[in-house]
């Protein structure tokens, strides 16, 4: 049987704060690391073939 999932936590005073800061201060990834991880997705999804 499957563990019941516990509440998320309330973030209060300077944790809500420093919370909303960053997500509203994200920095984009350099072009390399974007082209990086694309590469290896296309060689993952060539590797794996699974019967639809």
């Amino acid at each position: 049987m499957a563990k019941p999932i516990k509440e998320t936590p309330i973030l209060y005073d300077e944790d809500a704060y420093r919370f909303e800061m960053a997500a509203h201060n994200v920095k984009p990834l350099p072009q390399e690391e974007v082209e990086e991880i694309m590469r290896v997705y296309e060689e993952v999804k060539k590797r794996c073939t699974f019967p639809v």
